[in-house]
């Protein structure tokens, strides 16, 4: 099917009236537009997407849910190392809002990292020893110390980094990906999910479905959570005496009903369901290939360390969101729990940057090596970051942290990003930006530039509104970043 045949089906007859009169030009104009060789290879998506020839063809998210401690793992603060134990001045932190979890203590106390930091690299990024291997791939990715958000508490931050808005019911990044950029497959979703397991507090913080959800677009784009145990899909498998033939049989007859009803009411989320449950037939030959790591080479999955023969782990997730990307799903984000250290740093962190160290570095390295780095996006981080004074007791072996949305780190490599640079400052508490700020929604717009979309010109219609990922402000990539 054509992109503009399904977008036309997708159309009600409200959307008709209002976009008929450009229909004609707009659809002779879009076959002259960059990008539209790409939009041919594709299932899905816009028809006028992408808006530029894009630098990346899809994108890996590795989402540090929880927020890791920036200061104990890429931003090098040696200064505080003669300042332990002592007050955050006033002057740093400026009457700046707190959680309730620290906001009735007496006193802020100044906590050192006692992790050491070294050099890495042809830029000398500082990197702590909680990272040995990610160390090693400094000269391909970017490091944004200057990231920042609004949001204090872990709900409204994660809803907000991925969704564009605190508060629940908009798309998802991957669902927009999905909505503007369709797939490069029929046989997998143009987005995935994954929730790996982690070894750090156990206590973790809940994950919503909504935060890969579809929102108000069409349901079809919503992430398909992809599950290590039991079938990787939920009802992907035929109950027990139902055979190919027959499923078969069932969903031509279903989709004829479906059909009929589209026919009649021109809802387009009957489109969706009829698109569902075909995706899933394709998926039930597709997906057991996928599952199957015994494909790949030992040294391959060697390069990803000893949890890879852990189904779940997070080594497992990320060879699996090569081999996703790598058959052409637009969007993988894996989820990655437990990076909530408000007590017991010493215990719990070095778990979780053990759980993803060695495996970051091999996602990076395995796409180098197949060439598919230049045009994979790949980003890493949490959604805020943490105070540089102690929550509770403080040791200088030991001590926790609180949310910190001032700032904090995130990396990002591939395709649309200069390698080997570190872009954005803080002051020596690591608690306000001093160079180069990088707002969340700046991150997004450049995740979308990268993948050749304005993202003012991404929207939706709800509620009146042209609605957009990043918001109603005045934002844009981040282009310092941008090779």
């Amino acid at each position: 099917m054509s992109l503009y045949h399904e977008h036309a089906l997708a159309m009600t007859r409200r959307h008709f009236f209002q976009q008929g009169a450009l229909g004609l030009g707009t659809a002779a104009l879009s076959s002259l537009l960059p990008g539209q060789a790409e939009a041919a290879k594709r299932t899905g998506g816009l028809p006028e997407l992408p808006h530029f020839a894009p630098k990346a063809k899809r994108a890996i998210y590795l989402f540090m849910s929880g927020a890791p401690s920036q200061i104990d793992m890429w931003d090098h603060k040696p200064k505080m190392a003669a300042m332990y134990d002592k007050d955050l001045p006033d002057s740093i932190r400026k009457g700046q809002r707190l959680t309730t979890m620290t906001s009735g203590q007496t006193r802020f106390p100044i906590a050192p990292s006692k992790y050491k930091f070294s050099q890495h690299g042809k830029a000398g990024t500082w990197v702590s020893e909680l990272l040995p291997y990610t160390s090693r791939i400094v000269d391909d990715i970017c490091l944004l110390k200057a990231v920042h958000t609004e949001a204090i508490n872990h709900d409204p931050a994660i809803t907000y980094i991925c969704t564009g808005q605190q508060i629940p019911g908009r798309p998802s990044l991957g669902a927009w990906l999905s909505y503007g950029l369709g797939a490069e497959t029929d046989d997998l979703p143009a987005f995935v999910v994954m929730t790996p397991s982690w070894t750090g507090r156990k206590d973790a913080q809940a994950l919503y479905n909504r935060l890969w959800g579809s929102g108000f677009l069409p349901s079809k784009h919503q992430g398909v959570a992809l599950r290590a145990q039991g079938d990787p899909v939920l009802y992907l498998s035929n109950p027990a005496g139902v055979s190919p033939t027959t499923r078969r049989r069932m969903l031509d007859t279903l989709a004829r009903l479906n059909q009929k009803h589209l026919d009649e009411v021109a809802d387009p989320e009957t489109q969706a369901r009829i698109a569902q449950y075909e995706m899933a037939f394709r998926m039930q030959t597709s997906v057991p290939g996928l599952m199957d790591l015994g494909q790949e080479p030992r040294a391959v999955r060697d390069l990803y360390g000893p949890d890879i023969d852990k189904p779940g782990s997070f080594a497992y997730c990320c060879l699996m969101a090569r081999r996703m990307v790598e058959r052409g799903v637009r969007f993988v984000q894996l989820f990655h729990r437990g990076w909530d250290q408000h007590g017991n740093i010493a215990g719990d962190l070095p778990n979780q940057a053990r759980d993803i160290d060695q495996a970051s570095y091999a996602l990076i390295r395995d796409l180098k090596q197949r060439g598919m780095l230049d045009d994979t996006l790949v980003i890493w981080g949490g959604e805020f970051g943490r105070t540089i004074y102690c929550q509770g007791g403080l040791t200088k072996e030991n001590y926790g942290r609180d949310h910190h949305p001032r700032c904090y780190s995130m990396w990002m490599a591939g395709g649309g990003i200069k390698p080997g640079i570190v872009h954005g400052a803080t002051d020596d508490f690591s608690y306000n930006v001093t160079e180069n700020p990088v707002h969340i929604h700046e991150l997004n717009a450049t995740t979308l530039h990268c993948l050749g979309i304005d993202h003012r010109k991404l929207t939706a219609k709800f509620q009146g509104l042209d609605v957009r990922l990043t918001g109603v402000e005045e934002v844009g990539p981040v282009k310092a970043i941008l090779a």
